[in-house]
């Protein structure tokens, strides 16, 4: 990015900390669209603490969770998810990212839509077999047609992904400029939720 932009990054944030109050802001999606290295850049440009929740959970452990679904199975691991996400909603403003089916959980989205702001990162399937490819620590892609369960993970969790109120599109582009995409999509939805806010609270005055 050349000077003007991060000015602008720069700009945008301060506007998003002003208007973000204690809100989390919680990225969705599934395996491979880069919640982890966007978050990680976004919590730094928005100078906030960063969360993985599988980080999280694998220090609740004592165990990666690999080795938790491969020892105690996905109940438990989804169950232990479940703490750990609401632990995490308990405070902010901070950035996490979620793993894959985190947001599925029906008392997590409803948690994340009360207290936080989700934001999905939209990734194509060409993009998420690309990245996840490069690692054989995805207990779900653990099969002899990995693909095919990712199309049938987009089918499934797609549709819900897209409840979150904030949409942008992960691709393979540098980390630095889909951080500045996150951040010009959340101030937007920052600021057009706070017109619509004082518009409505002058309506009932």
């Amino acid at each position: 990015m050349d000077t003007t932009e991060l000015a602008w990054v720069a700009n945008s944030a301060r506007i998003i900390r002003g208007l973000i109050g204690k809100r989390p802001v919680v990225l969705v999606g599934l395996m491979g669209s880069g919640k982890s290295t966007i978050g990680r850049k976004l919590a730094q440009v928005l100078d906030v603490d960063f969360y993985d929740s599988d980080a999280e959970i694998e220090a609740a452990a004592h165990m990666s969770v690999k080795d938790l679904f491969a020892k105690y199975g996905e109940p438990e691991f989804r169950a232990l998810e479940q703490r750990v996400m609401l632990r995490l909603m308990n405070d902010g403003p901070r950035v996490i990212s979620t793993g894959g089916g985190a947001f599925m959980n029906a008392d997590i989205r409803a948690a994340v839509q009360e207290r936080g702001i989700a934001i999905w990162l939209d990734a194509e399937l060409n993009v998420l077999m690309e990245r996840v490819g490069r690692r054989e620590t995805r207990p779900l892609l653990q099969n002899d047609d990995p693909e095919g369960t990712m199309r049938a993970l987009m089918d499934k969790r797609y549709p819900v992904y897209a409840e979150a109120p904030i949409r942008v599109v992960s691709r393979n582009e540098k980390k630095d400029v889909m951080a500045a995409e996150v951040v010009e999509a959340l101030r937007n939805w920052l600021e057009q939720d706070a017109e619509t806010r004082l518009a409505s609270a002058a309506t009932v005055s």
